[in-house]
């Protein structure tokens, strides 16, 4: 059967989509002297509405404002880590202010700035917003925020500085140090992956440093990635094409885990992923098979290789037709959206020389000998969920449920009598996670959690 939509119903369903989506230092002579709002760094959190936001995020070089609702519990327990925060944030040698506005009153806003859940953060820098999806407790928001606010490429002059620059940083982005490098070699690098990782040049260092950091001439550059206790080394040729390929690369992990906050990860790469599937990622035989499969991916980096344990990820991996039945560990490629694949005659490994089955494994894949196949089954929408949030899920639903409405109306017969509909009214779906704690610490995009 064959449904004609006309254009008000088809403009009608988007509105409705529309609906649902919807230490003291005073600013400058110069902001009041234009009309904007006095406003005050007082390691306070500044509350705004559509009066003053825009004032606001012109009189600081960098806001971070919460777009929060009263009724949201997610931003009731958020909302005193930003308290805590504010004070010392504000006090950096370049503050940053942070702000609140109720996004669920100041639609205006909201709407401007494409909020559609509660709450979001956006990081406003010389009034260029970027959405944060970093740590959300105190302690850590701090460190996280440190990054914004610091130099594109630090300069450091001796190996305390070294030290220092590295315990500051944290564990949360890569570190990239270049020795006896020139910061302009890497300077317009370092601004475009600011986001992502922490940049800087050693002007000055010892044979210490050298050793410490397992490089053994200059120049070099050192990718760091003390969450994961690894390492690797560049040494040229120092183009930017080059340059570059080494720092996407090296973004991540070896061998990535999977989890909420590196599936958005997972997502941003363009290479294809290596996924190799074990009963228990935290038992003595998958860290070994671990370790072997850092060491294929050293080898093979036009592929990002991750690892999942059906124990801690049963939900993600049932997506891939993964049962308690199925035979693991197994590999197979997956292109980070909704196809994926297996090879021909690696369909598991066994205990034995597992580092041959690697092996084995992509060379069957660059061959050609896989069988393409489909992400399935009744977990696909807590898949879909991990990587982008289940506020969109519940728009997509709402949105196909219109649609089926407005297609039944549409072919009603001229002469059936007519219902009339009430405006919808505002719905904030509550997201679910698979795991509190990650929801907590990391935030992804889409990963609202009211």
């Amino acid at each position: 059967m064959r449904f004609s939509v006309s254009a008000p119903l088809l403009f009608l369903s988007t509105i409705l989509v529309l609906d649902l989506l919807s230490t003291s230092a005073p600013i400058s002579a110069a902001a009041a002297a234009a009309g904007t709002e006095q406003f005050v760094v007082d390691g306070k959190v500044i509350e705004l509405d559509e009066s003053n936001f825009d004032s606001a995020i012109s009189s600081f070089d960098y806001v971070l404002v919460d777009f929060y609702a009263p009724w949201c519990g997610h931003c009731k327990r958020l909302a005193p880590e930003l308290d805590a925060a504010a004070p010392v944030l504000a006090g950096l040698k370049e503050p940053v202010v942070i702000a609140k506005i109720d996004a669920d009153k100041y639609r205006r806003i909201s709407s401007k700035y494409e909020i559609d859940g509660f709450p979001t953060l956006e990081i406003f820098m010389h009034g260029v917003p970027t959405e944060y999806y970093g740590p959300r407790k105190a302690e850590i928001l701090i460190r996280f925020l440190k990054k914004f606010v610091a130099p594109d490429v630090a300069v450091l002059d001796s190996d305390t500085a070294i030290s220092a620059f590295i315990n500051d940083a944290g564990t949360f982005f890569p570190i990239y140090i270049g020795f006896g490098m020139d910061e302009s070699v890497i300077s317009k690098l370092g601004v475009k992956y600011k986001k992502k990782a922490w940049f800087a040049v050693a002007k000055d260092f010892s044979d210490s440093i050298m050793e410490l950091h397992d490089f053994d001439k200059v120049p070099a550059l050192v990718a760091l990635h003390p969450n994961y206790h690894e390492r690797s080394t560049f040494y040229g040729p120092f183009d930017d094409e080059f340059l570059e390929t080494f720092i996407k690369q090296n973004l991540l992990p070896l061998c990535v885990p999977i989890n909420s906050e590196t599936l958005k990860l997972l997502k941003d790469d363009e290479r294809k992923i290596v996924l190799t599937i074990v009963e228990d990622e935290d038992d003595g035989k998958s860290r070994e098979l671990i370790k072997l499969l850092k060491a294929g991916a050293s080898a093979n980096r036009d592929f990002v290789f991750a690892y999942a344990g059906f124990k801690q990820r049963e939900d993600f991996l049932e997506t891939f037709d993964i049962s308690r039945k199925s035979k693991l560990p197994k590999m197979l490629v997956w292109d980070g959206n909704e196809e994926y694949f297996t090879v021909i005659g690696s369909e598991s490994i066994e205990d034995e020389d597992q580092g041959t089955q690697i092996t084995h494994f992509l060379a069957g894949y660059r061959e050609g000998k896989t069988e393409a196949k489909k992400i399935t089954g009744p977990s696909f929408l807590s898949f879909v969920n991990s990587l982008v949030g289940f506020k969109l899920v519940f728009i997509v639903i709402f949105l196909i449920a219109v649609l089926v409405l407005i297609l039944t109306i549409g072919n009603v017969d001229d002469d059936s009598s007519r219902v009339s509909r009430r405006e919808p009214r505002n719905i904030i779906a509550s997201s679910s996670s698979s795991s509190k704690q990650e929801a907590e610490e990391v935030h992804r995009s889409g990963d609202k959690e009211d």
